[in-house]
């Protein structure tokens, strides 16, 4: 058998291995969401046994019981205000991280890799050591159960990782580019919004879906800051958890109907998250 054979198979096998390997991490991450989806079409008793039924009897419960048919509180609003605090901070996040990242790549300033570095710095702060402060000023402001205290915060929260994904997607943009653009009389304005922007969509996009997954998720500040009229999905969550009775099926319910929106969002921007995490990675 030749080298050149030889070598083909190696990589033959190396591939395969690598594959396996892929699938059983996948279906490592997939069983747990697996396992929640089940449980949310089980009845509360059957949910609870131990070691759990797999043939138990299906219903939908839990699910009726979280959308409020049995007398208790709607998720609507919750869910609601929890969309609004995401993308409208997303949509922050993205007016002023664009020239930020923009500045520190395509047009430099100095040091800038000091100033992508104090960006980052914002983020290793604790999450609890600034709690009670923010507190104290929103109670003093008067803003505490106000949705629009979230967006603010989380759109402060987001900005740091936002600036330094954006400016390695941005500096991918060819300058020639921009200098023509310029050369024709194109405004900063202009050349973000119809040279830089349509170029760099995918890491766009990259940095969107993060971002709103972020302040989708988040619960600490919205438990803390909220109470009635600005509960978010997270929050409205926590509530199905008491101290008796049974309550696993109602939650997995809950759970697999507030993540859907994040697994939505990253199923219809996949192709562009894929190309927004890879562009800038190989130079």
């Amino acid at each position: 058998m030749s080298s050149t054979a030889v070598r083909t198979r190696g990589r033959f096998r190396g591939g395969a291995g690598l594959g396996l390997v892929a699938w059983l991490a996948g279906i490592v991450f997939f069983l747990p969401i697996a396992w929640m989806a089940l449980t949310s079409f089980h009845s509360e008793t059957d949910a609870a046994t131990n070691p759990p039924s797999f043939t138990a009897a299906l219903t939908l419960d839990g699910y009726r019981e979280f959308f409020g048919a049995d007398g208790g509180a709607s998720p609507w609003p919750a869910l609601i205000n929890s969309a609004v605090a995401s993308i409208v901070s997303t949509l922050f996040v993205l007016v002023l991280a664009l020239p930020a990242a923009y500045a520190l790549s395509i047009r430099p300033v100095r040091k800038w890799t000091d100033v992508l570095f104090f960006f980052l710095s914002t983020k290793m702060l604790p999450v609890v050591a600034g709690l009670l402060p923010i507190y104290l000023f929103a109670k003093n402001a008067g803003m505490l159960d106000n949705i629009w205290l979230l967006v603010i915060l989380y759109t402060s929260m987001n900005l740091p990782i936002a600036v330094w994904m954006m400016q390695s997607f941005l500096a991918e943009v060819p300058v020639a580019i921009i200098e023509a653009a310029r050369v024709d009389g194109a405004k900063l304005p202009t050349i973000l919004a119809r040279v830089v922007a349509p170029i760099a969509l995918p890491g766009i996009a990259a940095t969107s879906l993060i971002c709103f997954i972020f302040s989708w998720n988040e619960l600490l500040f919205a438990r803390v800051l909220t109470g009635v009229v600005a509960e978010t999905a997270p929050v409205f969550l926590t509530g199905f958890i008491t101290s008796q009775g049974l309550f696993l099926a109602k939650v997995c319910a809950a759970s697999l109907v507030i993540s859907l929106p994040v697994l939505a969002a990253g199923f219809a921007a996949q192709d562009k998250l894929v190309q927004g995490l890879s562009l800038g990675a190989v130079k």
